[in-house]
């Protein structure tokens, strides 16, 4: 529509006339009314010299959060000689502050003391609130000290600021001097010191405050007593929070949220899902806030049915279509292990930002998905930039693969990037190269870090530990304790994780003891697992057994298949036996206990039990075991085989190569201990013929694949066999070739004949 006017009045193509005074009122019903695009297009067609529009026009738009244009409206205001008001300053440095214009907001705050505006409080509030927000705390302070006529909203812009500022203390010091200088302290004076409470953690003077506030009537305040019972919460004051809550006469959606959120965020899942129901109950509709936090509960202790049943409650009520409820229902099905689940929430999404990115990426790559996750990632660099999160979830991805060279291109990109000074992307680096197998490079990474946190730390043990560097990962241990930092239980884990396997037996003990004694941390499954490993390995097997027996927590099939895995390496059938009957009763489907009992056998030349074993084994139906699988990366191609497996293009050469090394063993003396309790005879032969265990083909194709003296990398998803373990040793002594062979326990370095495991494995 075209608009034609002139200084006095204007002119509708409809040919209706109206002079400024009856267009600044259609301007005002359109903006009041809520049609600020069509109230502009009005307001620009009249010379209006009324400050009072303008102000109207500058405010609408700094609430929708285009603070640039209320600025161009303030200096088209002031280039047209409007006379400006107070509140035309408090819009303007408003929204200069969260443009974080510090530059054009000392020329407005020079202009506005020019015109005479120095002796009004709400102007001079208003710069102390954008000095604060601008970070210049000085210059705040030397306005609120040069003000005369001070009223409780400068106050609280003083205590506000400080908190934002990261000095809450001096909030509370401000605060304090407030009382005592008699001011009268408001509603919003009380939930500003609460939040600062928040923001420092200081526990005890929100207490003080609370009390404070008893005395003074502000506890029947609804807005207070949800800052109070979130202050409780976040401090985690849990019993203090549900006392609030409870004697609350009313409460709102924002009360619950709080406290569902408080018993999220301090672990207590149970709890949360509990207040959740009650909220139902009572009739309050929970909002996006208390979905996500419900959601977020569920997450973190894997609650994944009741993690359904709200997803059933969003579809129900139309919210899945919010980003951020989304967000927090993919994250929930990743932690609770259902990508599937995440899958299908994320395909279905209208709309997605680098969160949903990122969830999916490290779902995958939590959940043993590598490839799927790096797959995403190359998705996601088509159509957005990654960023510091995004490296450290696709890394672990990486390191699950062990693809170095993909590793590397990463580290390439993060590096050009600027992402390397995010501590988690560069943890998340040092543990990559760790698992990648290139320890010396991790380890150059982790010196490089000025301050090293807990999980810099336990990254560089555990990286020692699966490398069966057992000295090297005490040392790292104690350097993290003389540096200041208590180990947590992961720490623990791995170091005595590098102590099974480097055969460390006393300093295992010593570390177990520390952990439960000087460090107050009571052991879990994985602490108890370590330990009977150690010993089982060591060969105090009937003290592993004891040690099982005297656990205060119920034994896994897991520490039970350590023994049992222990007495193979002992040669005692007998307690094997006994041990036998607890793994088989835990995990009954699980195959592999029962071929590891039937090579006990067969190593004690039992064969008649052998044969009972394979009677029992072949009248069960759905055992379950874990199909051998190893690969390599040449090229940037990750190149997989499985036992038995004669797919690959050049399987015809690998074959040979291995039949050549084979005889080659054979001439040489060494005899290759084929396993006698094989589930039948074709998989016997398969393995006679073709030497076909997956890391013997994956090895072989890296010999065949690399160009001469080019270190040999290959991941196993099992433990290597004892025939792989020779093998790869004559490989590496045959071919003049350094060999890293990662299994599902640790790193195997193979040079001139030798392996760095020294047996312990």
């Amino acid at each position: 529509m075209q608009v034609l006017y002139d200084s006095k009045s204007s002119r509708l193509d409809s040919g209706t006339y109206f002079d400024g005074v009856l267009g600044s009122k259609l301007a005002f019903m359109y903006v009041t009314c809520g049609d600020l695009k069509e109230g502009r297009r009005v307001f620009d067609t009249i010379a209006n010299e009324k400050v009072f529009m303008w102000n109207l026009i500058m405010n609408e738009y700094s609430k929708m959060g285009n603070f640039k244009e209320s600025v161009y409206l303030f200096k088209k205001m002031i280039k047209l000689r409007v006379e400006a008001d107070s509140y035309t300053f408090s819009c303007v440095l408003k929204c200069l502050a969260a443009l974080g214009s510090i530059k054009e907001g000392a020329s407005v705050h020079g202009y506005l003391l020019k015109l005479g505006f120095g002796c009004y409080s709400t102007v001079f509030n208003s710069l102390i609130a954008f000095y604060f927000k601008c970070g210049k705390v000085k210059n705040a302070c030397k306005l609120f000290d040069e003000m005369n006529d001070r009223d409780v909203v400068s106050w609280n812009s003083m205590i506000s600021g400080y908190a934002a500022n990261g000095l809450a203390e001096k909030g509370f010091e401000m605060f304090i001097e407030m009382l005592n200088s008699n001011f009268y302290v408001d509603l919003a004076s009380m939930i500003i010191v609460l939040s600062g409470c928040v923001n420092c953690g200081d526990l005890e003077f929100g207490r003080t405050v609370h009390t404070f506030a008893m005395k003074s009537g502000f506890s029947r305040e609804i807005a207070f007593n949800n800052t109070l019972l979130d202050m409780y919460a976040k401090c985690g004051d849990l019993d203090s929070a549900l006392r609030v809550f409870e004697k609350m006469g009313e409460r709102s959606v924002v009360s619950w949220t709080s406290m569902i959120a408080g018993y999220a965020r301090k672990g207590v899942s149970d709890g949360a899902i509990r207040l959740f129901r009650g909220m139902e109950r009572e009739g309050v509709k929970p909002d996006v806030f208390s979905i996500t936090s419900i959601l977020h509960a569920c997450a973190r202790d894997g609650i994944l049915e009741t993690g359904k049943d709200v997803h059933g409650y969003i579809k129900e009520n139309d919210m899945q279509s919010n980003l951020f409820v989304s967000n927090a229902l993919m994250d929930m099905y990743a932690k609770c292990g259902s990508m599937e689940d995440a899958e299908s929430v994320y395909s279905e999404m209208p709309m997605k930002d680098i969160v949903s990115w990122n969830t999916m990426i490290g779902g995958y790559s939590k959940n043993c998905f590598p490839n799927e996750a790096l797959n995403l990632f190359v998705a996601m660099i088509q159509v957005l930039e990654p960023n510091g999160i995004t490296m450290a979830c696709i890394l672990p991805a990486c390191a699950s693969l062990a693809a170095l060279e993909r590793g590397r291109e990463i580290h390439g990109y993060i590096l050009r990037n600027g992402y390397s000074s995010d501590k988690h992307v560069l943890n998340a680096i040092i543990d990559m190269y760790a698992k990648c197998g290139v320890l010396v490079l991790a380890r150059l990474l982790f010196d490089m870090i000025s301050i090293k946190d807990i999980y810099s730390w336990t990254v560089m043990i555990a990286g020692y530990g699966m490398h069966g560097f057992g000295s090297e990962a005490i040392a790292a241990f104690n350097d993290m304790r003389r540096a200041g930092i208590e180990p947590d239980e992961v720490s623990f884990i791995s170091v005595l994780y590098a102590c099974v396997h480097s055969g460390l037996v006393d300093e295992g003990w010593r570390f177990f003891n520390i952990m439960r004694y000087e460090c107050k941390i009571e052991p879990k499954l994985e602490h108890y697992g370590c330990m009977v490993d150690l010993l089982s390995r060591s060969g105090n097997l009937s003290k592993a057994y004891r040690f099982i027996e005297m656990m205060p927590i119920a034994p896994d099939a897991t520490i039970w298949g350590a023994l049992l895995r222990g007495c193979r390496i002992h040669h005692d059938v007998k307690l094997a036996e006994k041990v036998a009957e607890h793994v088989f009763m835990l995990e009954p489907e699980n195959k592999g206990y029962y071929v590891l009992l039937a090579n006990i056998y067969a190593e004690a030349e039992k064969w008649e039990e052998v044969k009972n074993l394979r009677d029992k084994i072949g009248r069960r139906r759905g055992l379950k075991k874990n199909q051998g699988c190893s690969w390599i990366e040449i090229k940037g191609k990750v190149n997989i085989f499985t036992t038995g497996g004669n797919s690959h293009p050049q399987a015809k050469k690998i074959e040979s190569l291995l039949k050549k090394l084979r005889l080659k063993m054979e001439e040489e003396g060494y005899f290759l201990k084929i396993r006698y309790a094989l589930i039948n005879t074709d998989e016997m032969e398969q393995e006679v013929s073709l030497c076909g265990h997956s890391e013997k083909l994956a090895m072989a194709f890296g010999i065949l694949s690399l160009p001469p003296g080019k270190t040999i990398r290959v991941t196993k998803n099992l433990k290597v066999c004892s025939d792989c373990h020779e093998m790869a040793n004559f490989m590496s002594k045959t071919a003049g070739r350094e060999i890293v062979l990662r299994d599902s326990n640790r790193f195997h370095h193979f040079k001139d004949g030798h392996c760095s495991c020294r047996g312990f494995w």
